[in-house]
């Protein structure tokens, strides 16, 4: 765990490495006006924007994640509550599809055998000469309910937002994204019981971030590339077929 930690500090400090690198330099020289200061700074800056970035991103994988204890499953911070984690929601894909487990029926068999064991161990120990066991109540604090209500909400209307923004018709790029995305999903949708789709995302969850963390120098690397190639093809699309989609000029129409 702590070997993980120092590889992960260490993986994630190499482009700043690489400013300390710059600024120690810089700082080694006789000079240490302002003007030098100024040379340090823009030399770093460079430095950190020359960097690429998978997606554009400049924070570390962790606080892509959101941070807290998510994104520390996440990125396998505790082995064993990942573990833990993946475990049981692979025990309730075998269950539901698998096995064909139905959750009403799953829920009525688990409740059916706690109360049977309460109701027994109640009467047993009656029988022994000893006080019943206490029975903790259950209550869902409300200001968790409204968290988790609140949350759904702002992201339901920031998808709402983004969905509005792709509809307008100011980026064509983004459009034809977002298009195959949802033709893909849809693809999947027909191949795969939402269950199915759901357990695949999430074990994806569980093994992409980490292993693109383990390995970002050359993801980003691979993924500058290919955004390169892409950008390319797309300039050939636009200069052959977009271009020469008929466009009418708009013209405000008066109406008396």
């Amino acid at each position: 765990m702590a070997d993980h930690d120092g590889e992960h500090e260490k993986h994630e400090s190499a482009p700043e490495s690489i400013i300390d690198k710059i600024t120690d330099k810089f700082h080694g020289s006789d000079s240490s006006s302002d003007s030098d200061d100024d040379k340090i700074k823009s030399a770093a800056a460079a430095v950190k924007a020359k960097i690429y970035r998978l997606f554009g991103r400049e924070k570390p994988v962790h606080k892509v994640l959101g941070g807290g204890k998510p994104a520390d499953i996440f990125l396998w911070r505790d082995k064993k509550v990942s573990a833990g984690v993946l475990g049981v929601a692979t025990a309730i894909w075998v269950l539901f599809e698998l096995l064909e487990y139905h959750l009403l029926t799953l829920v009525c068999h688990v409740v059916i055998l706690g109360l049977a064991i309460l109701f027994l161990w109640s009467n047993a120990c009656t029988f022994i000469h000893k006080s019943p066991p206490k029975i903790p109540q259950v209550i869902l604090p409300e200001d968790i309910v409204l968290g988790v209500a609140s949350a759904l909400r702002i992201e339901a209307n920031r998808a709402f937002a983004i969905l509005r923004d792709i509809a307008s018709g100011k980026d064509l790029k983004r459009f034809l994204v977002v298009i195959a995305g949802l033709w893909v999903l849809s693809i999947l949708g027909s191949c795969l019981n939402f269950l199915t789709l759901f357990y695949i995302c999430f074990v994806l969850l569980h093994t992409v971030p980490v292993l693109y963390e383990k390995y970002e120098d050359k993801v980003d690397a691979f993924a500058e590339k290919a955004e390169a190639e892409l950008k390319k093809q797309y300039a050939v699309f636009n200069a052959k077929v977009l271009s020469k989609i008929p466009k009418g000029p708009l013209k405000d129409k008066k109406f008396a």
